[in-house]
């Protein structure tokens, strides 16, 4: 699974002030993505406000993505939640032409036990007709899928093929990168931990600031895995300090506003998400024009 290594994008979902879809954003997003080198697109994830999404504009968006992409990059589309038998009805009814993989969150809210977090994944494995991403993120589902659980996925099923790790625990992740099967990808979900997650053996992000600099994230994301550790941490921090800012009055609406400063979409969001403050929107301002 080597397309999955190196950037991904959790792509945004732009919304016009009337909080539609805009599609015109969106074209322009996914071709300026494909134009400054990143390796592959992941579909209503997260940032891409995926929950606020009714299910004919998921289909929709998955759609008009496909076809502006055109067979140029991969594509991860993202299926998960807390209900495994609505995961495995949607696997049955999806129409997955055009996707070459699936991130699925582990389960929230319920907050399951491990021996719970791999059963869900195991009916979701059995029944997938694409390969899968595990998606650990316990500060989103109050649930953490440990080190053992990933591994034990890892060995027992060919078609879980990753995990994008987001739980900020570089032992757990450097546990998993130690002790995976040969071809298993730990993937960083942190834009800011992604350079030692792959000095200590990870295989690149899913990432969100990469929506707004995908070149310098992207050839920052490229030598570290070359190895050239001097040249990437240039440039990771030269990224460095607007991370922080993107995410401190929530995500995607710090990365939309970045993407309002350079002109490529709007920053509407979907309740219950808000737009971040004044304050915000101004040192994102100063700091996007410092990188570019």
């Amino acid at each position: 699974m080597e397309k999955f290594r190196g950037t991904g994008v959790a792509i945004i979902t732009p919304f016009n002030q009337d909080k539609s879809i805009d599609y015109n954003a969106l074209e322009r997003l996914v071709e300026y993505l494909i134009t400054n080198g990143v390796d592959y697109l992941v579909v209503q994830g997260t940032t891409g406000e995926s929950v606020t999404l009714t299910n004919e504009e998921k289909k929709q968006v998955l759609a008009f993505v496909i076809k502006v992409n055109n067979n140029r990059l991969p594509i991860v589309l993202g299926l998960g939640g807390n209900n495994t038998q609505a995961i495995l009805d949607a696997l049955s009814t999806t129409d997955f032409t055009g996707v070459d993989a699936l991130l699925s969150v582990s389960p929230y809210y319920n907050k399951p036990t491990q021996e719970g977090i791999y059963q869900h994944y195991k009916a979701i494995a059995e029944k997938s007709p694409l390969p899968i991403i595990l998606y650990n993120v316990p500060g989103r589902t109050s649930s953490n899928i440990a080190a053992a659980t990933t591994l034990r996925l890892a060995n027992d099923f060919k078609n879980i093929i990753a995990v994008k790790e987001a739980s900020g625990n570089l032992e757990q992740c450097m546990e998993i990168i130690q002790q995976k099967p040969e071809g298993f990808l730990v993937i960083s979900g942190d834009d800011a931990l992604t350079l030692p997650f792959i000095a200590s053996g990870g295989d690149g992000v899913i990432s969100v600031i990469a929506n707004a600099f995908p070149k310098g994230f992207s050839d920052m994301v490229n030598e570290a895995l070359n190895g050239n550790i001097e040249n990437a941490r240039k440039l990771h921090y030269q990224h460095f300090e607007i991370i922080n800012y993107l995410f401190c009055d929530g995500n995607p609406a710090g990365i939309k506003a970045t993407l309002k400063v350079l002109g490529i979409t709007g920053d509407t969001v979907r309740l219950p998400l808000v737009n971040v403050t004044a304050a915000t929107f101004e040192k994102i301002k100063i700091l996007t024009n410092k990188i570019i």
